[in-house]
């Protein structure tokens, strides 16, 4: 059965004329007009008669695969003759269709069946998104097919050096019986708000650009100078470790071969641009960095090379209702490592020290990182003790999946999440083992024995999107552990605020504040005629960590009871001791300066 499957504004059609084959109709069904609807054009063919049932069925099944995509408002089934030379008898088509159109209305859609074998006009608007228009194969064996495809992996907790069945394993942490929970199908569903959605409102961060495709975010100041420590952060850490930073285009033309064969991994989630080439935009920095470096002489004393681009941004045609606030968006910026080796043994050294890597992301983030380590049968046959090995490096417990086959360009991979409020994951920072894109792409270098190679790839994202990078702190403050939400102090937007008691305050605390931000301190004033008490509160509203109140004794003492937001305590301090405390707190981290007006009632309000 051949299908085409079009998103339409409206379809408008009216019959014309018999063919020999038509069904007989009511006039109400000679013209029909609808919007907001999924087209199903369809020819069933001769093959079909073998098993008809099966083709309904499978028809059925990527009908709703596709509405719940594109979330269409009707179904029109539309018999179309032309899309097939070889076509099945009338009869057989039409109990196909009908079939089709009963068990679409019981699982509660709104379908119509345009009528079979009559000469038709029809008018018809596309939408022109990626999933716009779609072509189709249907079989009688799909259903076989699927069954194969999924073989169910095996799962199994990794703890010290034992694996243990999921079900039989006692849980210490929370966050991994969650996780576990999750991956195996048994835990919290993916509806439902999460708490982080309306905290990045509330804090003035970002929010969704309604005059955009859904997935793209708005950012504000506070949010933009997030992201952009963050992005500090894992530049400084890769080019430590060596990787050496490019740019490279973010849309790319799926006429060349390799980049169209990557791509189909993604499936549907490709992010198509309307233009005369069939171009998409990219799903993290692999194109880019895989022509970069099969451009590129190498020899086997330059490897391991690493290669790294913030990509800014990534895309992903998500489904619409998967998209929902930082943690699954359609446009995000990921921090994206690759990574080429010589061989396996170069490959597992290689796999570990970005291991640490993405280890040590979790403890400066402040983070809980569960583990789920993936392999395939045949890699964890042969490399089970270094799987073990690593295991015991990261320290904890972790969920081990193995795979029947390789169904994907890594034959072996390693995801950290976060666990949200509602209990779901999010998806952090990861490590992959390709042993696909280097012979794909053409990278190539010279080994000692002067022989050209294609080496193994490690992809490495150390702390995942930048975007779930924040999910996952503000996520994380919304937990109920008594604790006073706060972000860390090296991210806080506002690190000092002073409140000056009243106007003849006002010169003094802008003199602290001087000499406070020379010292590269995020600090601010609240200038505004607000008594000090609401001073007070909407700083902590604004989850500052540390508040200074000036008063006349402060400025005759020069000692000042600071708010100490992360232990709820007053401390005493002079200047000296609060910059050191400030300093000693964010040692190592990037600094960027504020960016809004210092004196708060300057500012304008974004939400």
């Amino acid at each position: 059965m051949r299908v085409l499957l079009i998103h339409s504004d409206y379809i408008k059609y009216q019959v014309k004329n018999k063919t020999p084959v038509a069904e007989e109709i009511e006039e109400s069904y000679k013209n029909g007009a609808f919007e907001e609807a999924l087209v199903v054009f369809s020819s069933i063919e001769k093959e079909d008669e073998k098993n008809p049932e099966a083709i309904a069925r499978n028809l059925v099944a990527e009908v709703k695969k596709t509405n719940e995509e594109v979330n269409a408002e009707k179904i029109v089934l539309y018999p179309y003759a032309h899309l097939s030379s070889s076509l099945g008898a009338p009869k057989v088509a039409v109990q196909i269709l009908k079939d089709a159109e009963d068990a679409l209305k019981e699982e509660g859609l709104d379908v119509f069946r345009v009528p079979f074998g009559w000469y038709k006009a029809f008018e018809i608007s596309c939408k022109g998104h990626p999933l716009s228009e779609l072509s189709r194969n249907i079989s009688s064996d799909k259903e076989e097919e699927e069954k194969k495809e999924k073989k169910p992996s095996k799962w199994l907790i990794f703890d010290n050096g034992k694996t243990i069945e999921p079900k039989e394993y006692n849980y210490k942490s929370s966050d991994l019986e969650k996780l576990v929970a999750y991956e195996l199908g048994e835990g919290a569903s993916d509806e439902g708000e999460p708490p982080h959605v309306k905290i990045m409102r509330e804090k003035e961060l970002c929010d969704y650009e309604l005059a955009s495709d859904i997935g793209n975010l708005k950012w504000y100041p506070k949010g933009r100078l997030i992201r952009d420590l963050l992005a500090d952060y894992v530049y400084n850490f890769v080019v430590d470790l060596g990787a050496m930073p490019i740019e490279t285009p973010i849309f790319y033309d799926l006429a060349n071969d390799a980049i169209r064969v990557h791509a189909a991994k993604f499936g549907e989630r490709q992010y198509k641009t309307a233009t005369k080439k069939d171009l998409m935009l990219r799903f993290a920095c692999c194109f880019g960095a895989f022509r970069v470096l099969g451009e590129s002489f190498l020899t086997w004393k330059n490897l391991p090379a690493k290669v790294y681009e913030l990509s800014t941004y990534s895309f992903r045609f998500e489904k619409r209702g998967e998209v929902v606030g930082l943690k699954r968006l359609r446009a995000f910026t990921m921090p994206d490592m690759h990574s080429i080796c010589t061989d396996m043994e170069q490959t597992l050294k290689e796999f570990d020290s970005q291991v640490d890597m993405c280890i040590q992301t979790g403890i400066d983030l402040e983070v809980n990182y569960e583990a789920i380590f993936r392999a395939t049968e045949d890699f964890y046959a042969e490399h089970k003790d270094w799987m073990e090995a690593t295991a015991r490096r990261i320290g904890k417990p972790l969920l081990l999946e193995i795979l029947p086959e390789r169904k994907h360009y890594w034959s072996c991979k390693i995801d950290f999440a976060a666990i949200d409020y509602l209990g779901r994951p999010i998806e952090n920072p990861t490590v992959q083992i390709d042993v696909e894109s280097g012979k794909r792409f053409s990278i190539e270098y010279i080994d000692e024995n002067e022989d050209v190679q294609n080496p193994i790839v490690l992809h490495c994202s150390p702390t995942g999107s930048i975007e779930r990078v924040i999910c996952s702190l503000l996520e994380n403050t919304a937990k109920e552990d008594g604790k006073s939400p706060i972000l860390p102090l090296w991210l806080s937007p506002s690190q000092v605020r002073i409140l000056p008691i009243g106007e003849k305050h006002l010169d003094y605390a802008n003199k602290l504040a001087d000499t406070i931000s020379a010292n590269d301190i995020r600090v601010d004033v609240d200038n505004s005629d607000d008594r000090v008490g609401k001073k007070i509160r909407k700083a902590s509203k604004e989850w500052i960590p540390y508040i200074i109140v000036i008063g006349d004794k402060e400025l005759e003492t020069n000692n000042y009871s600071v708010t100490v937001r992360k232990t709820g305590e007053k401390v005493d301090m002079t200047a000296d001791e609060l910059i050191n405390a400030v300093k000693e707190e964010t040692k190592g981290m990037p600094y960027r300066r504020l960016p809004l007006p210092r004196n708060v009632a300057d500012r304008i309000n974004f939400k």
